[in-house]
């Protein structure tokens, strides 16, 4: 069973390690520096089917570019989105902010955060994803989007 993630950060370097992080488990990810660039905002509705999702795990930054972290999830939560296993990042959370991701479902990351943490909300997730869920492909993902 291949996990799927996706990774939303603005800074290079901790987007691409979290993404190296989740290969060496394994891990399909897909990485973008702004939320608007990931293809499953571009769509109105959720593009995946009752029965599929488009990933397993999603982390995203809270500060991000054009969208915040916060307002990307609420949207894809709105949206019918199915990625079960939700984190976001901060290095300045306030307390409305926690209560919000809190709400959402999120696990809250600190910045710095502690890679072992991390990885132990990783291993968590990994253990609860069904064998048998069903992902839609990220090249069938981009056709519904791109095509619509």
């Amino acid at each position: 069973m291949k996990i799927r993630s996706l990774v939303l950060e603005d800074d290079n370097f901790l987007r691409n390690s979290i993404m190296e992080l989740l290969k060496e488990r394994g891990h399909e990810t897909y990485g973008f520096p702004d939320p608007s660039l990931c293809p499953v905002y571009l769509k109105r509705n959720c593009p995946c089917k009752l029965e599929y999702a488009c990933a397993d795990i999603m982390i995203t930054d809270i500060q991000m570019p054009n969208i915040t972290g916060l307002e990307f999830i609420k949207n894809q939560t709105k949206r019918l989105c199915k990625i079960p296993n939700k984190g976001m990042m901060s290095g300045r959370w306030t307390e409305s902010q926690e209560e919000k991701a809190t709400k959402l479902k999120c696990k809250i990351f600190k910045k710095p955060f502690d890679t072992d943490e991390f990885i132990e909300w990783i291993q968590k997730c990994e253990k609860q994803i069904n064998p048998g869920r069903k992902l839609l492909s990220w090249s069938k993902i981009k056709k519904i989007i791109y095509s619509s």
